[in-house]
């Protein structure tokens, strides 16, 4: 077996995809540029990295049900009291959820409430953490069809394993009294280290 066959057989074992499409390109840039057998490797380890990570971010977002993506940058401040970048900012570095904090927007529909949760969410995403976004009604409705599907408990631990839960349209629609005793068992303050 040839070198190259070898080396692409091994890439292909050790599950290193981005190392076996980019070698010989990494390869020819290294010899050009007379760059080190080290920093030969170390930018292909880079590239592995970054791939992962891209990838890793990609399915947690995924997860997430993020409805539509929106960014800090095309939000417009100006139009809001009470809410400032640098808490934004602030609040996208996930300390509220190591400190199990809740963070609640209220307001009139339109001010971007919406916004602000799904950049909260996208970037608890980016730092690992598992995220699930809820319209608030799609939510209890899930709660009463685990209660009648008898897996009410299974659902409210699968709940409970997240890092965030973002519930939007909170308030939106009323529910039923079951519907938002539900909703109570999901929102009802926890231990920070509470898991069922």
């Amino acid at each position: 077996m040839e070198s190259q066959e070898l080396l692409e057989s091994y890439l292909r074992q050790l599950h290193l995809p981005t190392f076996l499409q980019n070698y010989q390109a990494f390869a020819q840039d290294a010899a050009r540029g007379n760059m080190s057998n080290e920093r030969f490797l170390l930018a292909l380890c880079e590239a592995e990295v970054l791939q992962r990570d891209a990838k890793r971010i990609a399915a947690a977002v995924a997860y997430a049900r993020v409805p539509i993506f929106k960014d800090l940058a095309s939000f417009d401040f100006s139009l809001i009291q009470g809410v400032t970048k640098a808490r934004v900012l602030e609040l996208m570095q996930g300390g509220y959820m190591t400190q199990a904090e809740t963070v609640i927007l209220i307001g009139i529909p339109g001010l971007g409430k919406s916004h602000i949760a799904t950049v909260l969410a996208l970037a608890a995403c980016q730092q690992g953490k598992r995220v699930r976004f809820w319209g608030t009604a799609k939510l209890v409705e899930a709660l009463e069809t685990a209660r009648k599907d008898l897996r009410l408990s299974k659902f409210l631990a699968s709940l409970a394993k997240h890092d965030l839960i973002v519930l939007d349209e909170f308030g939106f629609l009323p529910f039923s009294p079951d519907g938002s005793q539900l909703l109570f068992q999901v929102c009802s303050p926890r231990p920070a280290n509470y898991r069922p």
